[in-house]
């Protein structure tokens, strides 16, 4: 921890935010929360797509696993408008190397995925976060589930420490309108604009649009981000419904690795210089993505569930990259690369859901059988040699950008056939047991067009899981959960072989508990995650790859959200986790001999995350006044070495002012004390540095 922390001084910033507006009064339109918390908006009773695939009616005192849930009101108390910021509120989350500011990664329970490649989330239980559309904006999202522990008995393969599940907005048939526009630090402006309607007694639309332009503390770095999601939503009859729901988005931002230690020492050159080229022009990544949901209530105990995804994503552009070898003589030495990345997500699933007693006992029962296919197009081209550049006074342009030669060609398949059962069995009315089982055949074709070989491996997998769940009491509830994951690798080993997939075991005990009708809610749990088949260097000379490393992360977990007292809402999530490996091994990106017992990359030992919100009237108007503080421990910095990212706390306050009925203004503070800190980092040469002090100043026109 900072131990200056305490004597920083608070700078006191104020403004005026001036709106002359006129607007009809009108009702709250959110998603409701999972569990039924306060600040549920107002929804028409029959609320469109109340149960997503993949999930189940179980209450947390019924889950036999530790999940969170981030309601809209949390998000919007954080001021997260993307993805990382999100997850920032879960201190099991720890950030990972973000591919020069493009993708979300990030590591849960101390174990990430392909570190080239966005970490695998879910949008509605679907399996989509794979690909290379740039950074998840939020606005179209009711709410964040952190899932942790292996889920593939469900999900079928993915990240093995856990998943994250992104709960989209649905259109209702009550008409609403929201305009929000924003202004921040660093010449950031945004608009958001979320509007559904019903269209006759049958149909209801919902429209959510977005654009964001704005610099960065970064020199020379200017973003830009756009998208829509418009969805239709068909109430066939009382027991059916139908959902399309479309997803489009566009970000141009330069590629950006960050700042570098020099001689292993962090704060050397400022935090905003930039050491690519501006010549590159920026990098541009789209998705369009598309959903569709059917779902039919047989009777009242067993409904049915058929959906399908579609999601195709994109990333082109040059970027000057920082180049290994160090600082000679005041300057680094820097390669340039061109990618044109593009891959695309098929998945068709069908699901029944339903409640059987049986032998006296009641089972509560998920069977279901999905497809999927995943197809990564990966060409790239790269040129090395004398790019140096100042790191002290940097010189952009000083000369002509190389034209770089091809590097890589190749498309990756990968495709999944899975059946799948859960059945969670009341023994008596206080302990439930868990049993589920997936199988699934998987096959992954690899095709590199520049060597023109290739290879084909098929596999087949079945991830049980085994949970039990005791409740001590109507407010307590004690379980034990068993779960295995697995995750395919890319690539060949020195024989041209692919390779067997990571394989995940993961055991859990924990508590839960309910308070204030479900209001406060808090879980602590305990947790030990082994991980096996990691792909490694297995001769240093030669360069070759094998999955024989191992890792394994245990630690303990204590969240608590929800109302402390009518007006008072608190969010608290705290993470110790030990993440080593258990083997030694060359690391697969450096060839560094890794010890058993090395820390895993970024991952640090304390996390917490705190959000304490009052809720509030002045003149008869709602008031809401809010703070949070995000503390991240040291971590490894470059895997194999003794570099270190130092520890930080950030803090934050904000304001927010109900006007009328229908406009609410909205004042926030972003790292109160101007701390500086490093997120992440691939290795001492990329480490991306935190954002200085900020403000923002917003304004909600409701119509």
């Amino acid at each position: 921890m900072n131990t200056n922390f305490k004597e920083r001084k608070l700078t006191y910033l104020s403004a005026c935010l001036v709106f002359l507006f006129t607007s009809q009064t009108s009702s709250a339109f959110e998603q409701p929360p999972l569990f039924n918390q306060a600040n549920t908006a107002i929804e028409r009773v029959a609320v469109i797509g109340s149960r997503h695939v993949y999930s189940s009616n179980f209450t947390p005192l019924e889950t036999p696993q530790a999940e969170q849930t981030i309601d809209l009101a949390t998000l919007e108390n954080a001021g997260a408008w993307d993805l990382n910021q999100a997850l920032d509120l879960s201190a099991s989350v720890a950030r990972q190397n973000n591919f020069g500011g493009l993708l979300n990664n990030f590591a849960l329970r101390g174990f990430t995925g392909d570190e080239n490649l966005s970490s695998n989330y879910l949008v509605n239980g679907f399996n989509i976060g794979w690909g290379l559309g740039g950074t998840r904006d939020l606005s179209s999202i009711a709410s964040v589930e952190v899932l942790k522990g292996p889920r593939a008995a469900l999900f079928g393969r993915g990240e093995p420490g856990g998943v994250v599940n992104l709960i989209t907005k649905r259109p209702t048939f009550d008409t609403a309108g929201e305009l929000k526009l924003a202004v921040a630090s660093e010449d950031t402006y945004r608009a958001d604009i979320d509007y559904t309607t019903g269209v006759s007694d049958d149909v209801a639309i919902r429209l959510i649009g977005f654009y964001e332009d704005s610099n960065s503390f970064r020199d020379t770095i200017k973003k830009t981000k756009q998208g829509v999601s418009p969805s239709v939503a068909w109430y066939i009859n009382d027991n059916s419904e139908l959902i399309y729901e479309l997803e489009y988005s566009k970000q141009t931002i330069p590629f950006d690795r960050g700042v570098l230690a020099i001689n292993g020492e962090l704060g050397v050159i400022p935090a905003n210089r930039f050491l690519g080229e501006p010549g590159d022009g920026p990098i541009t990544a789209q998705v369009i993505g598309h959903q569709l949901e059917l779902k039919h209530d047989i009777n009242d105990d067993w409904s049915v569930l058929i959906a399908a995804n579609y999601r195709d994503t994109k990333l082109t552009g040059f970027a000057t990259e920082t180049g290994f070898a160090g600082v000679v003589n005041d300057e680094v030495n820097r390669f340039r690369r061109y990618r044109d990345y593009s891959a695309n997500y098929k998945v068709l699933r069908g699901e029944v859901t339903g409640d059987i007693n049986f032998s006296g006992f009641e089972h509560r029962l998920t069977i279901g059988a999905d497809t999927d296919k995943f197809e990564n197009d990966q060409f790239l081209l790269q040129v090395k040699g004398d790019q140096y550049i100042n790191v002290y006074n940097p010189e952009y342009g000083a000369y002509a950008l190389p034209a770089p030669t091809t590097h890589t060609d190749r498309i990756e398949i990968q495709q999944s056939l899975g059946v799948f059962i859960q059945d969670q069995i009341s023994l008596t009315n206080k302990l439930d047991i868990r049993l589920g089982a997936r199988l699934d055949d998987f096959k992954q074709t690899l095709n590199n067009r520049l060597t023109n070989t290739g290879y084909k491996q098929t596999e087949s997998r079945i991830s049980p899981q085994l949970g039990a769940v005791y409740a001590v009491s109507d407010f307590i509830s004690a379980y034990a959960a068993y779960g295995e994951n697995f995750r395919p690798l890319s690539g060949t080993d020195a024989q041209g072989n692919g390779f067997k997939p990571n394989q995940t075991t993961s055991k859990e005990v924990g508590v839960k508990v309910s308070l204030n009708n479900g209001a406060l809610v808090g879980t602590l749990a305990l947790f030990k995650v082994e991980q096996q088949n990691m792909l490694v260097v297995d001769d240093p000379t030669a360069f070759t790859s094998a999955a024989i490393g191992e890792a394994q992360s245990k630690g303990f977990e204590i969240d608590i959200n929800g109302q402390l007292t009518n007006n008072l809402n608190l969010w608290a999530s705290y993470a110790y986790v030990d993440a080593t490996t258990k083997n030694s091994f060359y690391d697969s990106n450096f060839g560094l001999n890794i010890a058993a017992g090395s820390s895993l990359l970024n991952i640090p030992q304390h996390q917490l995350s705190l959000q304490l919100v009052k809720s509030t009237e002045v003149n008869g108007k709602a008031l809401k006044l809010g703070g949070g503080l995000l503390y991240v421990g040291d971590r490894n910095g470059f895997f194999g070495t003794d570099f270190t990212l130092p520890s930080y706390i950030t803090a934050r306050a904000f304001m927010r002012y109900a006007v009328s009925d229908s406009i609410t203004l909205t004042g926030e503070l972003d790292n109160l004390f101007n701390e500086t800190y490093y997120i992440s980092s691939f290795s001492d040469a990329w480490v991306q540095p935190g954002t200085p002090r900020s403000v923002r100043f917003s304004a909600s026109f409701k119509f």
